[in-house]
């Protein structure tokens, strides 16, 4: 069973840094493709950033690129969000979603059916 775990969120304040980890298992960590999604309070779920084991970065939101980056630990199955200066409009859950067998990220539109599988989401506010 694929399974995906965040954890890293919290309360921060704006300027301010967090590390966002996911930790995967239950599929081999050769080819995948894994992104982050965020979804802040009355809005849809937008897609942030993504890795792939072959074509490594893909930004999906503008507003992150020059401060959130993405990598990955093979060894460790985990992959980190690191997100720098942020700001108030960054508040929502993030999500971590895979898509297994996969050499490449997920183009738009229609991101979030691509991928299959979904960790549990964890909170980040950030206060101004």
């Amino acid at each position: 069973e694929v399974q995906l775990v965040e954890s890293g969120g919290g309360l921060v304040q704006a300027g301010g840094s967090l590390r966002l980890s996911c930790a995967a298992s239950g599929f081999p960590f050769d080819d995948y493709a894994i992104a982050w999604f965020r979804q802040a309070p009355g809005k849809e779920r937008e897609g942030v950033i993504c890795i792939s084991s072959s074509d490594g970065t893909t930004y999906y939101a503008d507003s992150v690129k020059g401060r959130f980056t993405i990598s990955s630990d093979n060894a460790k199955n985990t992959v980190y969000l690191q997100m720098n200066s942020l700001k108030p409009e960054d508040t929502a859950v993030y999500y971590c979603a895979v898509v297994t067998l996969a050499t490449r990220c997920p183009r738009p539109p229609n991101l979030y059916p691509q991928f299959n599988a979904w960790g549990q989401g964890t909170q980040v506010t950030v206060s101004s």
